[in-house]
């Protein structure tokens, strides 16, 4: 084993088994770097006012919480939990600023609806041109609330499942894996379900969308990165985006009952 992880294992170690805050200390500065990273990359699709220290102090937040709840027995890595529960604190305490404008909130919540329903009639993704007219608008508008959408809304994969009745408890996805140690485990969402919903969902995106899905969450690729497989501007990539997310949300409100996306 290399040097450097035995010494992280001892830092884990005197910090979980004997509380000791200095190891608490080094530990948050090793991993401070993954809070950086997804406060840069999540700053790509936030709208310009939105300033990447703030998104790196809310992160650093979620970091701390999720040393703080690691749990060394479970056979998951922690760059995987700490950068969902990183995600997390940035989006928790965006949503609890309430920047986003309230008529695009109520345009997006429309669009998922309006996916989910014409995809259910049409049993295939609807067409921008579809969409545009259940909804009542002309291309160009429709275009237009996309890149509203895109620059001023959070989608994203990686937004926390509201598991309560009242919307008001939340659970990262992580959070959901099986603990095998649990006695009785009391689990509200099935997460072979989730799965099995979710790769049904993307499957049926229309190509590019997908193609988008694949290359920014599995690839690692930036927006700008994907426009130029794709052969588009950047900002067409992020409507791409912003469709594929809403498109997903929508379908999975349907099935997952009685949780849903927040």
């Amino acid at each position: 084993m290399p040097e450097e992880n035995k010494e992280i294992l001892e830092l884990w170690r005197l910090y979980k088994e004997n509380g000791d805050s200095k190891a608490r200390d080094r530990i948050i500065l090793t991993y401070a770097p993954l809070v950086k990273y997804v406060a840069g990359r999540m700053g790509t699709n936030f709208p310009s006012h939105v300033d990447e220290s703030d998104l790196i102090s809310y992160g650093l937040l979620g970091l701390i919480g999720a040393i703080e709840r690691f749990d060394l027995s479970r056979n998951i890595k922690f760059e995987t939990y700490a950068i969902t529960r990183i995600k997390g604190a940035i989006l928790d305490e965006l949503r609890s600023l309430d920047w986003v404008p309230r008529s695009v909130r109520s345009m997006a919540r429309r669009i998922e609806k309006s996916s989910a329903v014409l995809e259910n009639r049409l049993h295939r993704a609807p067409s921008d041109e579809e969409l545009a007219q259940d909804l009542g608008l002309t291309m160009e508008e429709f275009h237009e609330a996309l890149t509203r959408i895109s620059s001023s809304s959070i989608v994203a994969l990686e937004e926390l499942w509201t598991v309560s009745s009242s919307g008001t408890e939340s659970v990262a996805l992580i959070d959901t894996i099986e603990d095998k140690q649990s006695r009785d485990p009391a689990s509200v969402i099935d997460l072979n379900e989730i799965k099995d919903r979710l790769a049904q969902a993307i499957s049926n995106l229309p190509e590019r969308e997908k193609v988008v899905i694949a290359l920014y969450y599995y690839e690692g690729l930036t927006l700008r990165e994907i426009g130029d497989v794709l052969g588009v501007t950047e900002s067409r990539v992020s409507q791409l985006h912003t469709k594929a997310i809403l498109r997903l949300k929508g379908r999975l409100k349907e099935h997952l009952e009685p949780a849903s996306l927040s």
